[in-house]
């Protein structure tokens, strides 16, 4: 990856009130670091090995994701974002389904 991704100082300025601010026991690592990390492993496909070492280690990035995502603070965050406006191409998201015959994953060749 040639250019690492970071969240602007805008967008963390509208990013960081919506985030859980409980912390229990040991203080969590830099917010805008890990969120910035988990955007490149989403652009990324969702690779947690491609993220660069910059945005700290993979499993702090992916266990945050996985966390986060199970206690729907993304889905509040993103409704947060969307009910406040913007361009459409801003608050767009865009979603992928493809599918595959259970065969083309190689398998046995049955």
């Amino acid at each position: 990856m040639a250019e690492s991704f970071w969240l602007s100082d805008a967008q963390w300025d509208r990013l960081r009130p919506l985030l859980p601010n409980k912390p229990r026991g040991v203080p969590r690592v830099d917010d805008r670091r890990v969120i910035s990390g988990i955007v490149v492993a989403l652009q990324s496909g969702g690779r947690w090995i491609d993220v660069p070492a910059a945005y700290g280690p993979r499993k702090t990035l992916y266990n945050r994701f996985v966390r986060w995502s199970a206690k729907g603070v993304w889905r509040e965050i993103f409704e947060a974002l969307a009910a406040a406006g913007g361009p459409p191409a801003e608050v767009l998201l865009d979603s992928t389904h493809v599918k595959a015959h259970r065969c083309a994953t190689g398998g046995n060749g049955r």
